[in-house]
């Protein structure tokens, strides 16, 4: 039987039950990755000798009668956590030969749950991209289309996954770092509510380590079931323990429902700022037919949905505030300049993030009082819905660009050009309040290209989306092979 498929809740059936060793697991994945991996690219720093150490210590555990969530199972991890002994270097070549001293406290939780990790997957520099490419080590391919990105940032964590590369792989969501992927490879992805999964060592390369609370990035699982991310979110939930953990532990509430009648969901498939592309459009609707088949209460609209506009260019002044906070001061300087000469009626979000590229602390203050209103509206819809349905982005994945100015390049949305980065929007929905989305497989494109959407559910109540991802995955399928 080829386990690399598998989903990781079979796998660990298939360990309990003797039908298979975590040793003979890890050789096939690592035999797949060694065959297929050079057209794909995803696994840039393999780590092949200590998962075959790991996965014999994992058989030799379990003969003691030992059980962990994970015990045995062969995983991947994004190339910006710090593994103990590989390099960590964001794909800049500055930082090519940086080598952290201990694991993020995400890998600790992995090994600890007995986890084989195979290797660390490509991404793009600094984080900073919607594909995952850099000089250090290269470009990765979509499975589905060589010729096309997988997403980025945590495109080669989903590129693995749709592979066969192991069977769980964990990565982070600033600007739909973990969605995106999801939605271009046809896997599943979750980005946790802010602040519920601990993200030290996940840091950028000679950084210290530090438990920090991050303003909208987030850390967390990817899998090709939606089963699997609540595996993994488990192994992955709960404070720092040099922080919050110290006083707090974690309990999270359970599912609102349990069966896909009783759930309340508000459909979108139009955002003001941008198109969205025909194929996508027809995931969304999918996903909605299947609910109403399944006797979900579906609307279209509501008077409690907050301001998409306002919501989008929020969330492009916090980001792009935060992404260049650390810019030397002479780039600071012509940023400036070149704020102050926007015309004052210019409103693009172009426009909106050169201005949050210049923000004083007194900005950042207002932007992020906003947000706490936009939080509150939030609360008010989830107390007439459970669920918001959505895109992830307008397109399935599209051709790789390598132009070296992002903000010089396009994105094509049924034959109309729009700035690159303005397909964020429907990323930052989520991302801006700090809520959780899971994305999920939603069928094909007419070219064959996985499309995806995401469910965005209430603050902290991350098991209501996941549990509406398991039934639709039940309803109209999940993951599929590219082969």
């Amino acid at each position: 039987m080829e386990w690399n498929f598998q989903a990781a809740e079979d796998l660990a059936a298939a360990l309990r039950a003797g039908e298979v060793s975590s040793v003979e697991l890890a050789d096939e994945a690592i035999a797949r990755i060694e065959r297929d991996d050079k057209a794909i690219n995803a696994i840039c720093v393999p780590d092949f000798d200590r998962a075959r150490a790991a996965a014999h210590g994992a058989d030799l555990a379990r003969a003691r009668g030992e059980d962990r969530p994970l015990l045995g199972i062969p995983v991947t991890v994004k190339e910006s956590y710090n593994v103990a002994g590989l390099p960590t270097t964001w794909g800049m070549p500055a930082h090519r030969s940086y080598m952290p001293a201990e694991d993020a406290v995400q890998v600790s939780r992995l090994r600890a749950a007995g986890a084989v990790v195979l290797g660390k997957t490509n991404v793009p520099l600094g984080l900073q991209d919607i594909q995952s490419f850099n000089e250090i080590h290269g470009t990765t391919n979509n499975p589905w289309d060589h010729g096309r990105t997988p997403g980025g940032s945590s495109g080669g964590s989903a590129a693995a996954l749709a592979s066969g590369f192991g069977a769980l792989s964990i990565g982070s969501d600033l600007a739909g770092s973990l969605r995106t992927p999801a939605h271009f490879c046809g896997v599943y992805a979750h980005k946790p509510t802010l602040g519920l999964a601990a993200n030290r060592g996940m840091v950028p390369p000679s950084e210290p380590a530090l438990p920090i609370d991050l303003d909208l990035a987030v850390v967390g699982p990817m899998a090709r079931t939606a089963r699997d991310l609540t595996l993994l979110l488990d192994v992955m939930a709960g404070p720092d323990p040099l922080t919050l953990g110290v006083a707090h532990d974690l309990t999270l509430p359970p599912a609102r429902h349990e069966r896909l009648c009783d759930f309340r969901v508000l459909v979108l498939e139009e955002h003001p700022l941008i198109s969205t592309g025909s194929a996508v459009r027809a995931g969304v609707n999918r996903v909605a037919d299947a609910l109403v088949d399944g006797g979900a209460r579906v609307e279209r609209r509501s008077p409690l949905l907050p301001d998409l506009t306002e919501a989008a260019m929020l969330y492009m002044q916090l980001l792009v505030s935060g992404s260049v906070a650390r810019f030397p001061v002479e780039s600071h300087e012509r940023l400036r300049t070149r704020a102050a000469g926007l015309s004052a009626d210019d409103r693009s979000l172009d426009a909106v993030r050169l201005r949050g590229m210049v923000f004083s602390h007194r900005d950042w203050m207002e932007a992020d009082n906003r947000r706490e209103v936009h939080r509150h509206g939030w609360r008010q819809l989830f107390a007439e819905f459970d669920v918001v349905v959505c895109p992830i982005t307008p397109t399935p994945a599209f051709p790789h660009d390598h132009s070296p100015n992002p903000l010089e390049r396009w994105i094509d949305i049924d034959g109309v050009e729009y700035p690159y980065f303005d397909q964020l929007v429907w990323a930052g929905l989520a991302t801006m309040p700090g809520l959780p989305a899971t994305a999920v497989p939603a069928g094909r494109s007419p070219e064959g290209l996985p499309v995806g959407v995401q469910l965005i559910g209430p603050m902290f109540e991350d098991r209501t989306p996941l549990r509406l991802a398991e039934l639709l995955e039940q309803k109209i399928g999940g993951f599929h092979s590219p082969r």
